[in-house]
């Protein structure tokens, strides 16, 4: 696997790949890699495909009081996991490749998408999140990218920025990697203590227990409720738990595919899980 840092050993390593006639699939990550975007290199993997992941902690999409600081960054460890998952090409440009002086361009998703649920508890987030990604497509100009499902908002609002700007990128969701008592993978998971560890269950508990009642015709605002008093019991302080259309996150209307979102806070943890709901 190659490791390239700038623009232009990105571009001719890109070269290389497309005089081989082979498909360009990217996998955009921030680091500390775990076996969620193992599956995102794996899925990716197909006959005729070079497969480039990238490593960038984006500022961008932190807020003043969020962990930028201490987002963990341990990219000799994630190139090796890299390397094993068979995948072609390393891109980790530096802040400045990525926001060289005089950078002025943002990329906003409206919609609807952008200012409910963590568009809501995190001012900007999702622009920074699109205009990174905005710029990794055009860096990159892959025919396939590979997102988790377990940022369902984020996936949500990349799949409507590649349509809307007719970016020729299919963005395909790739489902949620669970430890064997149903936590999903995340980067952050590293924050838990012990304690906080073994009560964080509760999340993928109470969204099972809503998502099951919900979709055997119970009561919305009762499941929902008991999700969030199930969370809070846990020790958990409640940001949203919410039943949304799953392409438009507006309201859930019959007939149309619907998604359980929830996001909650374990002590200094923030963590997010969603579900589909029958």
């Amino acid at each position: 696997m190659l490791t390239v840092r700038t623009l232009g050993a990105l571009r001719a390593a890109l070269a290389g790949f497309r005089a081989d006639r082979a498909r360009v699939a990217l996998v955009p990550t921030m680091g500390a890699l775990h076996a969620g975007h193992m599956a995102l290199v794996a899925a990716a993997r197909e006959p005729g495909t070079r497969v480039v992941a990238s490593i960038f902690v984006n500022p961008r999409q932190f807020g003043p009081d969020e962990d930028l600081g201490r987002y963990p960054r341990r990219e000799a460890e994630d190139a090796a996991m890299l390397a094993a998952a068979e995948c072609d090409l390393l891109w980790a440009p530096t802040v400045e490749a990525m926001y060289p002086a005089g950078f002025a361009t943002g990329v906003t998703v409206g919609g609807g998408l952008t200012d409910v649920l963590d568009g809501a508890a995190r001012a900007g987030h999702f622009d920074g999140v699109a205009t990174v990604v905005a710029k990794l497509f055009a860096q990159v100009g892959p025919t396939h990218a590979y997102f988790g499902e377990k940022d369902w908002q984020q996936l949500a609002v990349v799949r409507r920025m590649a349509v809307d700007l007719d970016m020729g990128v299919e963005v395909v969701g790739v489902p949620t990697v669970r430890e064997a008592d149903g936590l999903a993978l995340s980067s952050r998971n590293i924050y838990l203590g012990a304690d906080e560890r073994r009560r964080a269950v509760a999340m993928p508990r109470a969204l099972a227990a809503a998502a099951l009642a919900i979709g055997n015709g119970g009561d919305v605002e009762g499941a929902l409720g008991e999700a969030r008093d199930a969370l809070a019991g846990a020790g958990f302080v409640v940001d949203y738990v919410e039943l949304v259309d799953a392409a438009t996150l507006g309201q859930a209307e019959p007939g149309r595919p619907r998604r359980l979102l929830a996001a909650a806070r374990m002590g200094g943890t923030r963590l997010i899980d969603n579900l589909p709901v029958k």
